[in-house]
């Protein structure tokens, strides 16, 4: 399974980017756009509406397909993992949902607060239910991988590029 450090998600300036005055963003300065969603299945619909709203606003209607199936599998497999790790709890779980829009790529990003990694079955029957998530994740993006935090808690990303395919 594809364990890769995370992309930088914050802004990487050139020197030129650097000299921009105070309070301007730089010209090709990413953004960014984060949602907590419910640790619910409702999480999984409110992630589909933000990425349909974010990238209409970020007119990247050619990514939006990808990065909304990408999403889905992602927030569902953050949903399952921290229900879970919390069996019983009276409050829904913390699952975050962050899209950064860089020069050449949409990172996906869902942080989650579950001990549970992600899990990259070899194979897969023809009709399992389950267990074909990060196939997809990585059948559609250009790079993916994860983070885990101690204690507890992990990351999971995709990169999707955003100039039209050729």
């Amino acid at each position: 399974m594809p364990a890769h450090a995370a992309p930088s998600l914050g802004p990487s300036a050139s020197p030129a980017e650097r000299t921009a005055p105070a309070g301007v963003p730089p010209r090709n300065a990413p953004k960014t756009a984060t949602i907590r969603l419910t640790g619910t299945d409702r999480g999984c619909l409110q992630a589909s509406e933000f990425v349909e709203r974010t990238l209409g606003d970020w007119q990247l209607d050619r990514c939006r397909a990808d990065a909304l199936t990408i999403v889905t599998e992602l927030a569902a497999g953050a949903v399952r993992d921290t229900l879970a790790d919390n069996p019983g709890e009276e409050t829904a779980p913390e699952v975050w949902l962050k899209l950064t829009l860089r020069p050449t790529h949409l990172v996906c990003a869902v942080t989650d607060r579950s001990r549970s990694l992600p899990r990259y079955p070899l194979a897969t029957g023809p009709l399992k239910e389950h267990g074909r998530g990060l196939h997809l994740v990585e059948a559609l993006s250009e790079h993916w991988g994860w983070t885990r935090y101690a204690p507890m808690g992990k990351t999971v990303w995709a990169m999707l590029p955003t100039r039209p395919r050729t």
